[in-house]
């Protein structure tokens, strides 16, 4: 059966541009099987929109031409080699200094998900009703959590949260974390920018995610809901359901 994906990003209800950019594709890429990406950009005038725009179709665009390497390579050297591109463009034109973005990107192999990820924008696995958050934000305060300094979710956590600690494009290198997790009938993947991270209860994502309508209406509720509260960021969703078969007895 093949692997059902929806993405859409909206520009909220305060920011005049959206900075947001995914790519979503459920077909082969290369030699990877399918690929989805989402990035959340930065920078004053137009160039956060072109550091999330130039990220994402650099990266599927290397990716359409890496045939025959392992996905977590694909990933790993395509993310270093548009990352010095765009620490290029930012420090030798003027109208794109200090942008930078984040990014979230995965790919599927069999039953087998491989993650990558750099700055806070995030990928979550929803199973029996539950959130499980696979990769890890790059952020001042998850620093400070991992430190025993802060605590998750903390009134200090929840004002310093949008601190990144590191972006694509700012630097002249960046190291992604990557991720690798084994995934089980009924899985629903979800990817999403900070837009909406921070303004839906993880709880709130598992109940909508959970409920029997196309993924389309289930990614335009999750929009909706955090337009709802506020909307004060552009908002990036990927859903995807990766069609895992069940495993029966040898």
């Amino acid at each position: 059966m093949k692997m059902r994906a929806y993405g859409m990003t909206d520009v909220g209800r305060v920011r005049s541009r959206n900075q947001d950019y995914i790519y979503c594709s459920s077909d082969p890429v290369g030699s990877l099987g399918n690929l989805f990406l989402v990035a959340d950009g930065m920078g004053g005038h137009r160039a956060g929109d072109y550091a999330s725009r130039f990220m994402v179709e650099g990266l599927a665009s290397y990716a359409q031409s890496r045939l025959g390497c392992p996905a977590v390579q694909v990933m790993k050297d395509g993310i270093r080699k548009i990352n010095r591109e765009l620490y290029e463009l930012s420090v030798t034109q003027s109208a794109l200094s200090g942008m930078g973005t984040t990014l979230v990107a995965a790919t599927t192999e069999g039953n087998t998900l491989y993650v990558a990820n750099v700055g806070d924008s995030r990928l979550y696995i929803c199973r029996d009703g539950s959130m499980i958050q696979v990769t890890r934000d790059h952020s001042y305060v998850e620093e400070l959590v991992a430190r025993g300094q802060m605590e998750r979710n903390s009134r200090d956590y929840r004002q310093k949260k949008n601190i990144i600690t590191r972006a694509v494009g700012v630097g002249r290198h960046v190291e992604a974390d990557f991720f690798e997790e084994e995934l089980t009938p009924g899985d629903v993947l979800l990817m999403c920018s900070d837009g909406l991270s921070n303004m839906v209860e993880e709880e709130e994502m598992a109940s909508l995610l959970g409920e029997r309508c196309s993924l389309k209406r289930r990614t335009e509720k999750l929009i909706c809901l955090a337009n709802d509260r506020g909307g004060f960021d552009n908002i990036a969703v990927i859903l995807v359901e990766p069609q895992i078969g069940e495993v029966g007895p040898c």
